[in-house]
């Protein structure tokens, strides 16, 4: 299930695409678990969100799943983690940079399937193994 039904290819998708719209979907995922556990002042809400969905926190969290990952899964990471981006955030480490590229390709590639139960186990995951 996707928010829109439209036909999408997702071979043809370059990785950085995916990376694109899976940002928004991680995103969206933190912001909805923050609301969920306290009415809290926005400004507070951006602060924690902004602590999870960052370069170093979706690297630690993609490595919370490579081992669960299956073969189909494992590719879209990999495709969004070996894509040649045109800058790296300054306060970012490349290599943490190309993981977080992969975790935001992963979910992207299983929104656009329209897998949201795979989504919300991965995400799971990354809660339960903190």
């Amino acid at each position: 299930m996707r928010l829109l039904d439209r036909n999408i290819d997702l071979h043809e998708v370059s990785p950085l695409t995916l990376a694109f719209i899976g940002d928004g979907v991680f995103d969206l995922l933190v912001r909805e678990k923050l609301v969920c556990e306290a009415n809290r002042p926005v400004g507070t809400l951006n602060s924690e969100k902004i602590a999870v969905v960052n370069c170093k926190a979706q690297a630690d969290a993609a490595k919370k799943l490579l081992e669960v990952l299956d073969e189909e899964e494992m590719s879209a990471y990999r495709r969004g983690r070996n894509a040649r981006a045109m800058t790296v955030p300054k306060n970012a480490k490349k290599s943490d940079y190309h993981s977080a590229t992969g975790l935001e390709a992963l979910f992207g590639y299983l929104y656009l399937k329209g897998d949201i139960d795979r989504i919300r186990a991965l995400f799971a995951i990354i809660e339960e193994r903190g």
